[in-house]
């Protein structure tokens, strides 16, 4: 098997946000990693992962095992989700990174509510909010079918960085361990607001970091938006799109990780831009899977460069900070 690379190039941004301009589009190499026979090809997979990690903090994968089949039926059980009625998503409310919020995630970089409506999956987190099975058939099930294989790729890199940076290599799946109560990995579905005519702000997502250890990002062909600046690069506002592939994970480094690694793996921004004339502003979907440790597993670094804090209270802070009423 051999490790393929990709970059994309792409054209100027013009329009003006509370960060300033927009900036401009630029070519960086987001590459693209085959996984497939992990366990005969660990250590290779691991210098690639490290590599892409460090000098961008985003990378896709191929060869995930994750079959399309399941990829689809996610993608459409998330857009039955989202078709039900206000009212009725209503009755699963956002509490403690679970469940339905609309318009309620703003974004420090813009000040205004991403315009986007999002149903988060936390398991031990979901009594009383999940749609009922007369409402949509087999979605539960389903979608923590979904969430297992998730949680799954995620160990599988996440031991990379772990055997990287000196760890047991299962020191990160004991951290996020699904069948404990204080599990707090989450499946997020997303919606993205179809625009009336042409868009008129500059992004559906404003710029942030992710706050976990490691993101898992489905796209859908044809739904693009996605852009990324490294931290290092962001007062030069050069941005690069990633474009979805049906088969591709993307997936990047959160603040999580970054502390955890004393700093050596950065946890990078991206946003999710507005169409720009001439491309689809119909809705957009996309599925996340964040990886965060245990409510009480405790974030040290193997140099103690930060000061130790439990994954409970270190997301609760970034949370709080990035979302309206409760968490």
């Amino acid at each position: 098997m051999t490790i393929a690379n990709a970059a994309f190039s792409l054209h100027e941004l013009t329009k003006e946000s509370r960060m300033g301009a927009t900036g401009t589009e630029t070519s960086r190499e987001v590459r693209i990693i085959d996984i497939s026979d992990f366990a005969n090809r660990k250590e290779e997979i691991a210098g690639a992962l490290w590599d892409a990690a460090v000098e961008i903090g985003f990378f896709q994968v191929s060869g995930h095992g994750i079959a399309p089949s399941v990829i689809t039926d996610a993608f459409s059980r998330a857009e039955q989700f989202f078709a039900l009625p206000d009212d009725v998503k209503a009755q699963y409310p956002l509490n403690r990174n679970a469940g339905w919020e609309k318009r309620a995630q703003i974004r420090p970089s813009t000040g205004t509510p991403d315009e986007k409506e999002s149903y988060q999956i936390t398991r031990p987190r979901m009594a009383g909010l999940w749609p009922q099975e007369a409402e949509l058939p087999g979605f539960r099930d389903a979608m923590l079918g979904f969430e297992q294989q998730c949680w799954r790729v995620g160990m599988q890199i996440l031991s990379c960085f772990a055997w990287k940076l000196g760890f047991d290599d299962d020191f990160f799946t004991n951290a996020h361990d699904p069948a404990q109560p204080s599990y707090q990995s989450t499946l997020r579905m997303l919606h993205y607001f179809a625009l009336k005519g042409e868009a008129h702000g500059p992004w559906r997502a404003g710029a942030h970091t992710d706050f976990d250890c490691l993101t898992l990002l489905f796209q859908r062909e044809g739904q693009g938006g996605l852009q990324v600046c490294p931290g290092k690069e962001m007062e030069e506002q050069e941005w690069t799109s990633i474009e979805p592939h049906d088969e591709l994970i993307t997936c990047n480094i959160g603040d999580m990780l970054m502390r955890w690694s004393d700093d050596q793996l950065p946890s990078n921004f991206h946003r999710v831009r507005s169409p720009l004339p001439g491309e689809c502003v119909g809705d957009r979907y996309s599925l996340a899977f964040f990886c965060q440790a245990n409510e009480d597993v405790v974030i040290e670094g193997p140099a103690r460069k930060h000061p130790p804090i439990t994954a409970n209270d270190y997301l609760h802070q970034r949370i709080s900070a990035n979302f309206s009423g409760k968490y």
